[in-house]
């Protein structure tokens, strides 16, 4: 009982030392970064290196303390990112979704997804050294282990999970950022949780193409078209088609009625 309370300890203060090192790297860039372009390149990237670094520890939570507990810290996780990343969100649909809404330009959409793809590989390197630390058997031969894939139905079935999902938390979100209700973040999070638990078991749940790709891209078990048509068509197209189902008269009315009823 006491091993396994010390393991739970060191992985928590894992996610709490990365989320830590983020916190201020996000601190420094505001303070030295005058262009905003380029701070917010650095901004997506240190965001998504935060999101991965504490998804592959959740990784190790699951394993070992099930699917419950993983849903607990995902959604605390989840209110503190809400709370301190600003306008950068680590996920690359929101970009495309710019660009669609003529808020952005594809050369920008581009490099912010670029960015995000390099904070998320890059993060690995500093798991993979605490991982070999070894201080806890839950990380004993993770470091350098192969990993395997998270998706256990066919293909088509994970993309359309991955698309399905990512689009009512997608509209969720629009409809949360118009409406704005007292407890928006908190709402966010619990269907945000709420959906990754339900996927947890067919898809892995990801419905973010970068954390996918950083947490499972060579993975035993998919191929590189694989991956790809999952968790990356799959949510980008879920993505996409929240932005047409958002506009649907029946949503517009019902954000309409309750914006009404906050004045």
């Amino acid at each position: 009982m006491a091993a396994t309370l010390i393991a739970l300890a060191v992985s928590t203060l894992y996610i709490a030392l990365t989320n830590l090192i983020a916190y201020w790297a996000r601190r420094y860039v505001n303070y030295y970064i005058r262009d905003p372009f380029v701070k917010s390149l650095f901004l997506e990237g240190i965001a998504t290196a935060e999101l991965c670094g504490a998804c592959f520890e959740l990784i190790i939570i699951a394993d070992n303390w099930g699917v419950s507990m993983y849903g607990i810290y995902l959604f605390i996780l989840t209110i503190w990112w809400s709370l301190n990343w600003g306008d950068a969100t680590a996920c690359p649909y929101t970009h495309i979704e710019d660009v669609i809404e003529g808020k952005k330009s594809l050369r920008d959409a581009f490099l912010l997804i670029w960015a995000e793809l390099v904070g998320g590989l890059a993060i690995f390197r500093y798991v993979q050294l605490l991982w070999a630390l070894e201080i806890v058997s839950t990380h004993k031969n993770r470091a350098f282990s192969d990993c395997t894939t998270d998706l256990q139905v066919p293909v088509i079935f994970g993309a359309a999970i991955e698309c399905v999902a990512t689009c009512i938390y997608r509209v969720v979100s629009h409809g949360l950022n118009e409406i704005n209700p007292k407890f928006s973040v908190l709402i966010d999070s619990f269907i945000g949780t709420s959906l990754v638990i339900a996927a947890f078991d067919y898809s892995g749940g990801y419905f973010n193409p970068a954390l996918a790709t950083a947490l499972k891209y060579g993975c035993l078990g998919t191929t590189f078209m694989e991956h790809v048509i999952v968790y990356w068509v799959g949510a980008c197209a879920g993505s996409i088609v929240s932005l047409r189902v958002y506009r649907q008269p029946s949503i517009q009315s019902y954000v309409g009625r309750y914006k009404e009823k906050t004045l």
